[in-house]
């Protein structure tokens, strides 16, 4: 007799892992390889045949018939996705597309429960790809179809191969140095719960909740030491029945659970309504008696039919008298809209109970539906055998699919963890989900969120101690990955039975670590769940709302050891990460045009999973534009003979303030878009007519140098013909331009207020010429180290460039470059005194034109 006889709790009283050594159960699932199972002789007179090939519509690839497959069985339209897969067999492929489609109808053979076509699928498969190539998950399927087709051999080879491969897999994961950016990753800090002992655990056994419409239903009872596995037909000295609390904000706290075990008294005061220990101190005790409910005077007996229809039925209640039988009822199920139940029980119809060959009473699964408010037609699953256990059962959100616990043969171990799925109002045959759920131990107690994930209680995986809770990833029905849940969930007692939602925010588990008996304890999660929080950020344009691609964002944390990432945003103007939890981060958006925006983002107390969604605007800079409106100098007789306005001026450099010959001179007329253009001559001069009552654009450019924008402010109609004048400068490739006043504080880098009004002129400059690019320099006084001053002057000039960046402008119009001491502008070289302003000179911000278009 193994521990679980004597030693666990409400687990051993429903479970079947009883009397048995760890030999015999791989003794008994010998015995049943030597036999030819049903799938095995049917292999033998049936032949398997593909779809019928539909002829191929014109212009139908084979790629996009591929992708119509997937979508059917993304659908769970099977039928129609094993016809699509047939059409593509049947026409000329790329051996890539025969891998693709191949496997693709053998899963699908497979998900509809014809295993012997899908194993001929995936053997077909195994020749198509070399054994260096092949992936884990269809290795997977292909091995838990042959156990489901009684090959027990073939599909452990293929579980050894599975294994190999996740090995492999795992190890050149590891062995990578960074990861993709953005990607999810789980926390390395441990998940915070509240862990709440709750007012309906008394000294029996309370355990494997289960939600039902506002309440919940649960075991309980006295194991009274006896197993369900009994050699008689009845005895036994306590039975486990099905409870119901029909409000779950009606449960009262009695204390709270930490991580470490400690307990600390709650102040719930619906707790202190109901003192549930006064009253079980109060209950005489018997062999028969069965758990005591909370807030009653009198024990329950079982004797006396439990006594419920004597108790009032808003707290707790017998779940079903028509349920509840002479033998053990336990975890059940329920359909989405709570009228169909699927439920454990020993081996009990029409008022006799049935034994296997050992002489041992197992669990089944029965079902149920409701009618005027009583369960009927009650009655076994097709999968329930008298040889085997079944049992733990618990369905999918859509009510197709069910997990459960069995021991039957071809598992992993002592007991496994099974699916089956509904299809056209039948039960298929039910799949093993095989080593990366089932241990050689016992796998027990499932649960499906509304995610499609898997939780399930198991001995036999490395863990606290007992029995431990751990959550499957699922790809369909097929699992993923496996995680062990952090402490307070798990303890080195038995932790089993959890209930949640799909984010695991709050719930309900099952354990025995407060005083050997079950308890059902609810839980309340305090911390996120992963180790990053997924955010979507989307950049537009706030004057239309427009989406702006091609947008560089730049994410720095404020974390020691936090790695910056540059991303730009896609077609729709969307980027997507994941930030590190518990950090606060800057976000840097900024794009040719627009002026760039600058926000914090923290994750810091964010409790939920949800992905956070950002909005950031970009605004477009104002076009600097010169407003002429000035009157020109003209001699008297000049202005007598003029007939229309005229405006005249000259094209200088910026720096040498002398004419420019060369430059392209364009007047667009904005009331009839009408243009002309003139080219300066050796004296730079320029003259154009003007029409009273409509603006001007003048534009000026030319190879080298950069292209300046003026607007001209329309003349009134019938006025006077005037002069008007505009002086245009214009910068050329090479010209190095001091930035006055850019001043900094000995041996620091950042700006100072005095430069950012001086640094703002320069954002005029390069708005007026949009084409200019710039490198920014930086010097420094001669005092310290030369290499020093050097890595201190870059840093200057990246200052300056980041406020630019800030600005709106682009972060590809500017360069940086720190020249250290190397070009004093006075003698205050090493070994010279020199006043503080004479240093202050040298410690100086330029920027010399690079290129124009």
């Amino acid at each position: 007799m193994t521990r679980y006889t004597t030693v666990l709790s409400a687990f051993l009283t429903l479970t079947w892992v009883v009397g048995l050594t760890a030999e015999e159960p791989t003794a008994r699932r010998a015995t049943v390889k030597s036999r030819p199972s049903r799938g095995q002789n049917e292999r033998l007179v049936m032949k398997v045949s593909r779809p019928t090939i539909r002829p191929e519509a014109p212009r139908v690839t084979p790629d996009s018939l591929l992708r119509q497959a997937d979508r059917m069985v993304s659908y769970k339209a099977y039928g129609r996705a094993i016809d699509l897969y047939g059409q593509v067999l049947g026409s000329p492929l790329s051996t890539p597309q025969r891998i693709t489609a191949t496997l693709g109808l053998a899963n699908t053979y497979r998900l509809v429960g014809d295993y012997a076509k899908a194993e001929k699928g995936y053997l077909e498969w195994l020749d198509l790809v070399p054994a260096a190539e092949r992936r884990p998950q269809p290795v997977l399927q292909f091995a838990q179809t042959l156990a489901a087709n009684g090959k027990f051999r073939e599909s452990d080879e293929q579980y050894e191969q599975y294994n190999r491969l996740m090995a492999d897999q795992q190890a050149r994961r590891a062995a990578e140095s960074t990861t993709e950016a953005g990607q999810r990753s789980r926390s390395r800090e441990p998940v915070k719960y509240r862990l709440e002992n709750l007012d309906i655990n008394t000294r029996n056994e309370e355990f494997s909740p289960m939600y039902y419409r506002d309440g919940l239903v649960y075991v309980a009872g006295s194991k009274g030491g006896s197993v369900i596995e009994t050699s008689g037909s009845g005895g036994g000295q306590g039975y486990l029945d099905l409870i119901y609390v029909t409000k779950r904000s009606d449960l009262g706290v009695t204390s709270i659970i930490g991580a470490d075990g400690s307990e600390t008294p709650s102040n719930d005061a619906r707790t202190k309504r109901r003192d549930r220990k006064t009253v079980e101190s109060r209950a005489s005790g018997s062999p028969n008696d069965s758990r005591l409910v909370t807030g009653y005077d009198q024990g329950i007996r079982a004797s006396e039919g439990l006594g419920y229809e004597k108790r009032p039925a808003d707290v707790v209640k017998q779940f079903a008298k028509s349920l509840n039988t002479r033998y053990h009822e336990g975890p059940a199920t329920f359909s989405p809209d709570g009228t169909r139940i699927i439920f454990t029980r020993n081996n009990y119809n029409d008022g006799r109970s049935k034994q296997s060959t050992e002489g041992v009473n197992k669990l089944k699964l029965y079902t149920g539906e409701q009618q005027n408010g009583a369960w009927i037609n009650v009655e076994e699953l097709p999968f329930n055998s008298d040889e085997y256990s079944v049992g733990h059962p618990t369905l999918s959100r859509d009510g197709r699919t069910l997990y459960f616990a069995s021991d039957m043969p071809g598992g992993q171990g002592g007991s496994d963890i099974y699916v089956v799925q509904r299809t056209n109002d039948r039960w298929g045959k039910p799949v093993n989900l095989g080593p990366m759920v089932n241990s050689k131990g016992n796998e027990l107690f499932p649960f499906v969120d509304e995610l499609g994930n898997v939780y399930f209680a198991s001995d036999g995986k490395r863990g606290l101690g007992g029995l431990d809770v751990f959550m499957a990833v699922m790809a369909g029905i097929a699992p993923q990955s496996v995680e062990h849940l952090d402490a307070p969930l798990n303890s080195p007692k038995d932790d089993f039975g959890l209930i949640t939602d799909g984010n695991r925010q709050s719930g309900y588990l099952s354990t025995n670590r407060r005083d050997g008996s079950d308890d059902i304890m609810r839980f309340v999660r305090e911390s996120s769940l992963y180790g990053c929080r997924d955010l979507t950020v989307r950049l537009y344009d706030t004057e239309n709302d427009r989406s702006l691609d091609s947008v560089q964002v730049d994410i720095k944390g404020r974390v020691e050891g936090g790695i910056d990432q540059q991303l730009v945003t896609d077609k729709n103007g969307l980027i997507r990460i994941c930030l590190q939890n518990e950090s606060d981060f800057r976000l840097l958006a900024s794009r040719d045009g627009y002026i760039s925006n600058l926000i914090g983002f923290s994750t810091k107390s964010l409790v939920d999973d949800g992905p956070t969604r950002l909005e950031m605007g970009l605004s477009k800079p104002t076009i600097i534009m010169d407003t002429v409106y000035t009157a020109a100098p003209g001699s008297a007789a000049e202005l007598a003979t003029l007939t229309r306005s005229r405006l005249r001026g000259v094209i200088s450099g910026e720096i040498d303030k002398k004419p420019i010959e060369g430059v392209t001179v364009t007047l667009r007329n904005e009331c009839d878009k009408s243009t002309r253009s003139v080219v300066t001559g050796p004296d730079g001069r320029y003259v154009f007519d003007l029409d009273a009552g409509c603006d001007y654009t003048l534009v000026t450019t030319k190879p080298n140098y950069g292209t300046s924008t003026s607007k001209i402010s329309r003349i009134a109609k019938k006025s006077k013909p005037k002069l008007v004048a505009t002086e245009v400068r214009l910068f050329k490739v090479g010209e190095v331009i001091p930035l006055n006043n850019i001043y900094y504080d000995l041996d620091k880098f950042s700006i100072r207020a005095d430069a950012s009004r001086e640094l703002n002129k320069l954002v005029t400059t390069l708005r007026r010429y949009p084409t200019l690019t710039i490198e920014v320099r930086s010097h420094t006084d001669s005092r310290g180290d030369a290499t020093y001053n050097r890595d201190l002057s870059a840093r200057r000039a990246r200052s300056v460039a980041d406020y630019l960046v800030s600005k709106g402008v682009t972060r590809k119009r500017i360069t940086s470059r720190g020249l250290g001491e190397s070009m004093l502008l006075n003698s205050c070289n090493d070994g010279v005194i020199c006043t503080e302003e004479e240093h202050e000179r040298n410690r100086r911000t330029e920027f010399k034109v690079i290129g124009v278009k």
